[in-house]
């Protein structure tokens, strides 16, 4: 009999808590000396323009603009770099965790070999078989975070691929412009 008498004072703490009615806050019943701070989420924090920005010997050979605007069905970009303009639609994404990413839509990358990590491997095994060129990948992904999108703009020797190649940095990072 005991043990019971520790659940009455819970019970009668949970049904004094279902009387309760919610609180509804309206800009009536705020006092008017109260700051309130309206969030947004992180697409709408995107829009804008961002650039790249002279990194020590390099002058202008990697100059890029992006302009993200909103549009009535979603995002929209215009990429110009010194041999392209671009346009085209802006997709959203995020990582279990919590990493942010953009897609720019329908830029084709420029050099695409795929994995060759395994190539030593397949050629002692199948001789003198074609393999397929790889399909060149569409859409250029962006990681970001506050006010700078970053792109990795190439690979390495085991998957080799340039997505811009009129810029020779491994990370192209676009500083959103304060204006």
């Amino acid at each position: 009999m005991k043990k019971y008498y520790c659940l009455f004072p819970a019970l009668i703490l949970l049904s004094s808590c279902n009387d309760k009615k919610p609180v509804t806050v309206t800009e009536a019943n705020i006092p008017k000396d109260t700051i309130a701070l309206q969030t947004n989420n992180n697409e709408n924090l995107i829009e804008g323009t961002y650039e790249t920005q002279s990194e020590g010997n390099d002058s202008d050979d990697c100059k890029i603009s992006l302009e993200i605007t909103k549009t009535k069905d979603g995002y929209s970009y215009f990429l110009k770099t010194k041999t392209r303009q671009l346009k085209g639609i802006v997709n959203f994404s995020s990582e279990e965790s919590g990493e942010k990413y953009l897609v720019l839509e329908d830029i084709k990358w420029d050099e695409y070999e795929g994995d060759i990590s395994h190539e030593d491997e397949e050629s002692d095994s199948i001789a003198n078989v074609e393999k397929p060129e790889p399909e060149i990948p569409v859409g250029i992904g962006a990681g970001y975070v506050k006010d700078t999108l970053t792109i990795q703009n190439y690979g390495n020797s085991m998957n080799s691929y340039t997505k811009l190649s009129e810029c020779g940095r491994k990370y192209i990072r676009l500083i959103k412009s304060q204006k």
